[in-house]
């Protein structure tokens, strides 16, 4: 049997989806609950500028459906640390902040890194030792994201596959990083959305995008998140391409 395929943007709170997305009569108070009925999965954003409180976590998590599923990028403190100590405290600050609330609908963190920041073997070896497998009985799935040339070597993919860690697929025009497998999750985030066309990207882009995650999903869950690009289309865009790989059973 295929792995899940879970489909979604980035937040729900955007004021022009209001004009592409909501119905009128969803106040902003329902945003998230209709948002998570729409489309598989939702990657939290704001959780990378400030911290929620464990209340907030759970209260998202009570708003969503069965089956539902978040992913959280860590807080950018957390991917600047030189030292090892440094990287154990502001990881365990982040895990320890209430986002294991979510329970069973934490799909995974995306842990991002500045353009700057290059491959350095030793550095990656220490923070991805820093990351839990686990907290409070939540299972943590760890997604790294880089956005530099110099991770383009099997150093850095022995070294993720050596952690578990996923490396984040970016459909990227400035930072493009290819499908990597490993570990037993995907994480895609889909950057070119156009404003001219209604879903964001052609049919045929979402068949071709279709295709590639369903081959994916031969070997690993698979999470695809419209972000940026065209935003005001990255939920119609989430929705065509649900329409193409279906809704996880």
């Amino acid at each position: 049997m295929p792995h899940p395929i879970r489909a979604g943007i980035g937040g729900w709170n955007y004021e022009p989806w209001r004009e592409t997305f909501y119905p009128p009569e969803v106040k902003k108070a329902g945003e998230l609950a209709y948002a998570s009925r729409q489309v598989t999965a939702i990657e939290i954003n704001s959780t990378f500028y400030r911290g929620q409180s464990e209340a907030t976590f759970a209260k998202w998590a009570e708003e969503t459906p069965e089956g539902f599923r978040f992913t959280v990028k860590a807080h950018r403190a957390t991917t600047i640390r030189k030292t090892v100590e440094d990287m154990r405290s502001s990881v365990g600050m982040f895990i320890g902040g209430g986002v294991t609330a979510l329970g069973e609908k934490l799909g995974a963190i995306n842990w991002q890194f500045p353009e700057t920041r290059k491959f350095d073997a030793a550095y990656f070896g220490a923070f991805c030792s820093c990351l839990p497998p686990e907290h409070k009985g939540v299972r943590l799935r760890h997604a790294i994201e880089v956005r530099n040339d110099t991770f383009r070597n099997e150093a850095f993919t022995d070294l993720m596959r050596q952690h578990g860690c996923a490396v984040v697929f970016a459909d990227d025009p400035d930072w493009p990083m290819p499908d990597i497998e490993t570990a037993d999750f995907a994480y895609a985030r889909l950057q070119q959305t156009r404003s001219e066309l209604e879903t964001g990207y052609t049919p045929a882009e979402l068949d071709a995008w279709a295709k590639t995650l369903k081959g994916w999903a031969k070997t690993r869950e698979v999470f695809a998140f419209f972000i940026a690009g065209a935003k005001e289309r990255n939920p119609a865009a989430a929705r065509a391409l649900i329409e193409r790989v279906g809704r996880p059973g």
